[in-house]
């Protein structure tokens, strides 16, 4: 196979929610192969069912047995269940949580082995896919645990905003009580770090939300703001990141100011997410930061309602995809361009030769 295409694993989800006819549609289209060489862990018999209940005709998958044998100019799938497994459209069972687990596991197994390059998860049932194996309230959690990693953020990623959370999967009755500022800063830290690596953005822009209604109104609403969120963000000023804020979130996207920033930190999962949906929610893509490898997903979950109705959009898996491919070549360049940094050089400007430069030299780079 061409070793020159991303190897892109595709863990199937729920088996009797939407996840095949986003997968399936999303693949349908030949420019995928320019860009990557999809692999799905899941099951040809569960594959065929969804293609004759959405009446697909014109598409097939590569049965393989192992990664290696993968075609570049195809959609490959790996089996990785029994032929017993029975779909049920609509219905959350526990065998379709099992099906869920089971290919992705033994996705998230050829991730760290190496044998593919980048992860994206199709939507599970966060109730039915619970068991022995399974104690976590999401895909984040669980890759988390499975990397080993000290600090994750979920970061949503759109077109009009980059917004990541404090808090994620937690009852809103917790939150305060998560809101620290070792938290916070290492939250902004993270976040810092993936517009630089992940999306190759030199000197990002973070805006940092408050907790309370309108941040506090001056400690009027709530103490957090003062005591916890300021200082977390003049910590990390301190440390050469360009964070501003607490900003009243209503006021904040009402006024379009996300806009104007890199990315933006919500202190908990609705703050960002309500927004976020509300102008991303077809092209939105959920993507885990701080993971030592690349892992996607679309932003909508197993919409059992119409699985197998046709009705699903495979926008946003779509958008995952190629974000996940994104990603891993940014990182390959940051890791390329950091490999042999320039050394630091001081420049001495004469100021009798000031007037013989080019205006945009004086841009903060060089100090007279």
């Amino acid at each position: 196979m061409d070793k020159k295409n991303i190897l892109a694993g595709i863990s199937h989800g729920d088996i009797n929610g939407i996840g095949y006819e986003v997968i399936i549609k999303a693949l349908s289209d030949p420019m995928i192969y320019d860009i990557c060489t999809p692999v799905v862990y899941g099951s040809p018999k569960v594959a065929a069912y969804h293609r004759k209940a959405l009446n697909i005709n014109n598409f097939s998958f590569n049965n393989i047995r192992s990664v290696e044998e993968a075609h570049a100019r195809k959609s490959n799938m790996i089996n990785c269940l029994d032929d017993n497994t029975r779909v049920e459209l609509g219905k959350s069972t526990a065998h379709g949580g099992e099906a869920a687990l089971i290919s992705l596991e033994r996705a998230v197994s050829d991730l760290k082995s190496g044998k593919i390059d980048v992860l994206i998860t199709a939507p599970i049932d966060k109730h039915n896919v619970q068991s022995d194996k399974f104690q976590f309230r999401g895909h984040t959690e669980y890759l988390k645990s499975k990397a080993g990693a000290d600090e994750v953020l979920m970061f949503m990623i759109g077109e009009s905003m980059r917004i990541g959370f404090v808090t994620g999967h937690v009852p809103l009755s917790k939150v305060p009580e998560m809101i620290t500022r070792e938290v916070i800063a290492r939250k902004i830290k993270l976040m810092n770090n993936s517009l630089i690596t992940d999306f190759g953005i030199r000197k990002p822009k973070i805006a940092v939300l408050g907790l309370n209604p309108h941040a506090g109104d001056n400690s009027l609403l709530g103490t957090e703001e003062a005591e916890i969120i300021t200082p977390s963000v003049e910590e990390a000023q301190k440390e050469g990141i360009l964070a501003f804020g607490p900003f009243p979130a209503d006021g904040f996207f009402g006024a379009g100011l996300f806009a104007k920033f890199d990315g933006i930190l919500s202190m908990y999962h609705d703050q960002g997410l309500s927004p976020f949906k509300a102008l991303s929610f077809d092209t939105g893509v959920n993507f885990t930061a701080g993971l030592p490898f690349v892992r996607t997903s679309p932003v909508h979950g197993t919409a059992f309602a119409i699985a197998g109705k046709g009705e699903a959009s495979e926008s946003s898996f779509r958008q995952a995809l190629y974000l996940a491919c994104d990603i891993f070549r940014n990182r390959q360049l940051h890791a390329e361009i950091s490999k042999n940094p320039l050394k630091h050089q001081d420049v001495e400007i004469h100021s009798d030769r000031i007037d013989e430069l080019p205006p945009d030299i004086f841009n903060g780079e060089v100090q007279l």
